[in-house]
């Protein structure tokens, strides 16, 4: 069996949870490979409502190992509320795994993130200010501190003293904050460390052994490719990469071994926070579509923008990220609509460009080129074939597919599992 990567293909919230969620049912492990709780995947089963943060998206299934790996950072709190809501709603949380490499968010981490981001000013970047960015920077300065410290409580309490005080320097002359006190710190990580010591195991070698049983895996991603730190929309961006390349980095999955990347796109866009949508739309349409979608962020709740699909980073996003296939989600949203449109191209300072630019002021000045297709303003959310979809939305789906130039192997048309339609094999 193969091991299949589930990438977001555009600025996240696409819709990767419910597809884990059912690809899920035929795997062995699901591991989670970047990003934070800043992350939220909805998913909806017969157990009822989720929204998942940290804990990957296969949990709903027992006998499936869910990895949270070396790539992730977590905030235990948040975990731990996390474990206790699914146990509240009976869900078998045993085969939860944290790996010992993963790294820890850590008090001052969320105020570093907030008092950045409000020295920013107008150029605030709109985090989730959950510690995140924060975090990840510690761990490139080789100061960051990882789950498995957690298992040497001795160990624990002296590198925080070290780091803290570094901490405690800045937090007081720079930003003229009140120091941390390194003893109410290591107190609460240690009542973490006693609820959390179970599931934290060095994970490398239990991927391994799936792997060598041939065993169906499945790699999640968090926030969507253009929210990488390299080729998003810099430096609006997210704090680690959501690309397929880090979905072997972020779990000790060797890249040889990835045989499938899998991108899920919405049938339109969205974007939570600030930086560049070309496809915006700034009117009733775009209303309509969040209003329709319900597009408010599950980690945030803050209203997504949304606007038309755009093809140009549909393209790009499936270059970098060598996408063998594609799942279209949301497709129901537009039962109601007329016509449709899709962004084929940008026209940048009066001429007709087709890539993506790295520069955030040549995206500023993009204007999208549209394509016009009809609707087919029917409901869709009974149908199950793609034989049965009326004639325009496979049009639509068609002409998604050959914009990004990858094919499309589900097509979503609801959020439950059984909303979905096969139009080419995953498998």
């Amino acid at each position: 069996m193969p091991v299949v990567a589930i990438i977001g293909a555009q600025w996240g919230d696409e819709g990767k949870g419910k597809v884990v969620d059912m690809l899920a049912e035929k795997s062995s492990m699901v591991v989670r490979f970047a990003g934070g709780d800043n992350a939220g995947h909805t998913v909806i089963n017969p157990l009822g409502k989720f929204k998942l943060h940290l804990i990957p998206s296969g949990i709903f299934y027992p006998g499936v190992s869910c990895i949270i790996g070396n790539g992730v950072v977590v905030n235990p709190a948040s975990l731990i509320s996390e474990l206790e809501m699914l146990e509240e709603h009976n869900v078998d949380t045993r085969g939860l795994i944290i790996s010992d490499r993963a790294h820890l968010i850590m008090p001052y981490h969320m105020l570093f993130d907030e008092l950045e981001e409000k020295s920013r000013g107008k150029m605030a970047i709109g985090t989730t200010l959950r510690g995140i960015g924060p975090a990840f920077t510690d761990k490139v300065a080789r100061m960051g501190i990882r789950m498995g410290e957690l298992l040497d409580k001795r160990s624990l309490r002296r590198r925080l003293a070290a780091v803290i005080e570094e901490k405690n320097t800045i937090l007081t002359r720079v930003y003229q904050a009140e120091p941390l006190s390194v003893e109410e710190v290591y107190s609460e990580y240690a009542r973490y460390a006693d609820r959390l010591k179970p599931y934290i195991k060095d994970t490398v070698g239990l991927i391994d052994k799936s792997l060598e049983n041939e065993e169906l895996v499945l790699l999640e991603g968090a926030q969507g490719a253009m929210l990488d730190l390299d080729f998003g929309t810099y430096p609006f961006t997210t704090s680690s990469s959501p690309l397929s390349g880090n979905a072997s980095l972020g779990s000790g999955v060797a890249p040889n071994r990835i045989d499938r990347i899998l991108g899920i796109f919405k049938a339109y866009c969205t974007r939570v926070g600030s930086g560049p949508l070309p496809t915006e739309l700034k009117d009733e349409m775009g209303d309509k579509i969040r209003e329709t979608a319900q597009e408010y962020g599950t980690t945030t709740g803050r209203p997504r923008r949304c606007g038309w699909f755009d093809g140009v980073a549909a393209r790009f996003s499936a270059q970098i990220n060598g996408f063998t296939g594609a799942v279209i989600t949301r497709i129901d949203v537009f039962d109601s609509f007329p016509s449709l449109k899709v962004c084929v191209a940008y026209n940048l300072k009066g001429k007709e460009i087709r890539r993506f630019p790295a520069s955030i002021s040549d995206l500023e000045q993009c204007r999208p080129v549209y394509e016009e297709l009809p609707g087919w303003r029917q409901d869709t959310t009974g149908v199950r074939k793609w034989e049965d979809l009326p004639p325009q939305a496979q049009n639509y789906i068609n002409k998604l597919s050959s914009v990004m130039g990858c094919q499309v192997n589900l097509a979503c048309i609801g959020p439950e599992r059984a909303q979905t339609i096969e139009v080419n094999p995953v498998f």
